[in-house]
């Protein structure tokens, strides 16, 4: 959070639509793919940087443009200019902290969500920001890194598959977002898993590491959660058909988008309240263990307090104390002071306090 801060501060001063990178710096080049298609055309170029102009768009055709890398502020103002987009859209591109959101422009909408994805290597979550501008017959879209979150999309429009070939933009829109709302399954999915293991190792051995990763998994539910609120808000909106760029048969496969929002919503609050029980149960298992070693220090503490009173008491150095002078006071002394430890430690047994 402090590293985020640090970057972000960068803008503090600068006129709105003053294009700066808040995010994690890259040195490689973007990846840029462009893709037009129809029911019957389908064409896929990759770029090893924006021309200006674009390529001519087929007729009656839907252009997608995704950047992969937006860390370079120059070729984010050319693809702005090409399309008429306001730069504090493009501002907002470049700012990767953006809470998911919607805008309507009129001739374009701009899309803000975050992408979910568990690293296997790291056993966590990682999210990344996703911006989409969705206009009448072409689609923006932009990563912070190439990642590869859309290939099955590119897939499904190279093989023809399903009707996205037949629909518009909005429809393309709908298909990257839905791609996107499934990520978050997979996720919680291996997080769950994650959750499952700790808890048998928290029943096992209830050790302070356990404790630690209860935390780390704790703090990615609460990115998780900050992350997919706002979405519900993000795809309600989509959903009502307000906009004239949104088909209505497109808002049919919206509300089903929401459907699973609220599925992934209710699932981050599941593993949170399993995560909050589980703290409970170290932290109860720790006060247990507590108690258990106190009882027996009491116990023993309990049991050696007789004791030490009549070690003290034949330890004064009284000139005349009768026993001292008895030839077996010694060792009937001893013989006392076992019996009372023995019948004390009787006493406690048949109380239960041991």
């Amino acid at each position: 959070m402090a590293r985020w801060l640090k970057r972000a501060s960068q803008k503090v001063g600068l006129p709105p639509g003053t294009l700066v990178h808040v995010g994690e710096q890259k040195t490689a080049a973007p990846e840029i793919t462009l893709l037009d298609y129809n029911q019957e055309h389908f064409s896929e170029t990759d770029l090893a940087s924006l021309p200006d102009p674009l390529p001519p768009k087929p007729e009656a055709s839907v252009r997608w443009i995704n950047v992969a890398g937006i860390h370079q502020v120059e070729m984010l103002e050319t693809l702005g200019r090409q399309f008429g987009l306001h730069p504090l859209v493009l501002e907002d591109v470049l700012h990767t902290e953006q809470r998911p959101k919607v805008e309507d422009f009129g001739d374009y909408m701009y899309i803000v969500l975050r992408m979910v994805a568990y690293d296997e290597q790291q056993s966590e979550v990682t999210t990344e920001q996703i911006s989409l501008i969705l206009g009448r017959d072409f689609v923006l879209s932009f990563e912070e890194s190439p990642s590869g979150a859309f290939d099955a999309v590119r897939e499904h429009l190279r093989a023809a598959k399903g009707r996205i070939r037949q629909m518009g933009a909005d429809y393309l829109a709908y298909a990257l977002l839905d791609l996107i709302v499934d990520n978050y399954f997979v996720a919680l999915e291996k997080l769950g898993e994650q959750i499952e293991d700790v808890e048998d190792e928290l029943v096992a051995k209830p050790s302070p590491a356990v404790l630690q990763t209860l935390h780390a998994m704790r703090r990615e539910l609460i990115y998780l959660r900050k992350a997919v609120w706002p979405l519900r808000e993000v795809v309600t909106r989509l959903g009502r058909g307000e906009s004239v760029l949104i088909q209505a048969n497109t808002t049919i496969y919206l509300r089903d988008v929401y459907d699973h929002t609220v599925q992934v919503i209710e699932t981050v609050e599941t593993l949170r309240d399993m995560l909050a029980e589980m703290l409970e149960v170290y932290l109860s298992s720790q006060s247990n263990r507590l108690s258990e070693v106190m009882k027996v220090l009491t116990i023993i503490g309990t049991i050696f307090m007789p004791l030490t009173f009549i070690a003290g008491l034949y330890g004064m150095n009284f000139r005349y104390m009768p026993e001292l002078g008895m030839r077996w006071a010694y060792p009937a002394l001893l013989v006392v002071m076992l019996g009372i430890g023995v019948s004390m430690l009787f006493y406690f047994r048949r109380r239960g306090w041991l």
